[in-house]
């Protein structure tokens, strides 16, 4: 557990150096199109996942990345970890958050996400800035984004029970496209609320596309479905080998 703890203060303290030296470095991008922030975002994830397998020994691996079609989409993903909220950065073209307000007003951070064109909203301004977010990100979905949401709002560690909202199911119906559902095990090697990384293989999956023009209910069902089934498979896997990889280090 020493080893465990002193890699992953290890790689806290780089994941954050690097953030740091990209908001600086990103900073002509104001001047540029959208598209040049976003490439520095990917190049910032793809190294941050680099060093979480060279520090910590996690290996990611992206199952089933055929099934994410071309142009606009719903991407509905499970949500254990910080890690996903990033990482997923690597895998789509036009990315779409949505977020609240308070992190757009965070200097450099906040403002490269509103050069990148993510979705603020005002918790506190109650139904009307929830309509207004809804007609936004049907907007952007019409001209070609990947629409992020977490459908059960916040992170749950692996096991809890689900708790997916009604809130995802009225995007999907605005947004009026495919809706992608990806499952994970993240919060097994990168838990919520504690800087520990522990090793392993930390896989998302990429499942089946659900078709525009679902009712809602039939949706929620559906969605709350595949994606608890799929992640559940994968995080016995993933205890599985941490079991494994623990073992061995005790022998050792």
């Amino acid at each position: 557990m020493t080893s465990i703890f002193l890699r992953s203060l290890v790689y806290n303290v780089l994941f954050y150096c690097l953030l740091i030296f990209w908001l600086i470095v990103a900073i002509p991008t104001f001047v540029m199109r959208k598209s040049a922030i976003m490439a520095v975002a990917r190049l910032w994830s793809r190294q941050s996942t680099w060093l979480l397998r060279v520090i910590c020994n996690v290996r990611v691996e992206f199952r089933g990345l055929d099934k994410i079609p071309k142009g606009a989409l719903v991407v509905a993903s499970k949500h254990q970890s910080m890690w996903e909220t990033f990482a997923l950065l690597q895998v789509l073209e036009q990315p779409l958050y949505i977020l609240k307000r308070e992190l757009t007003r965070i200097p450099f951070f906040g403002w490269y996400l509103i050069k990148a064109g993510m979705i603020s909203v005002d918790r506190s301004a109650g139904g009307r800035a929830l309509l207004k977010m809804v007609r936004q990100a049907s907007e952007e979905v019409r001209n070609g984004r990947q629409l992020i949401i977490f459908p059960e709002g916040t992170r749950r560690p692996p096991g809890a029970p689900p708790d997916y909202k009604p809130g995802v199911a009225q995007l999907y119906a605005s947004c009026r496209t495919n809706c992608l559902p990806i499952a994970l095990n993240s919060g097994l090697f990168w838990p919520r609320r504690t800087f520990m990384r522990y090793p392993g293989t930390l896989v998302v999956e990429f499942l089946d596309l659900l078709p525009p023009g679902l009712p809602r209910d039939e949706f929620l069902k559906r969605i709350s479905a595949v994606i608890e089934e799929a992640t559940r498979r994968l995080v016995e896997a993933g205890q599985q080998e941490q079991a494994q990889l623990f073992d061995r280090a005790k022998k050792s």
